[in-house]
């Protein structure tokens, strides 16, 4: 049996390991978009990047852990 904390360690531990690699995945993007002259989907994407590389750190926190975090847009992807 998984104590209550074990578990919340294994969930936090993949949650790190998804924004790492949400982060890889970014950078590859970028590089992408600059090698085709696309400025401002560069610059959004850094954005992101750099707010990936932030919950990464520690120094933001996942909205998912305030109860009145971001709302999504309900936009379609």
């Amino acid at each position: 049996m998984v104590s209550k904390s074990a578990g919340g360690d294994i969930g936090e531990a993949r949650t790190r390991e998804k924004i790492a690699y949400v982060r890889q995945m970014l950078a590859e993007l970028r590089a992408v978009a600059e090698s085709e002259g696309a400025e401002m989907l560069c610059y959004l994407i850094e954005m992101a990047y750099v707010e990936a590389g932030d919950l990464q750190s520690g120094r933001r926190a996942l909205s998912i852990h305030h109860p009145n975090g971001n709302k999504p847009s309900r936009m379609p992807v």
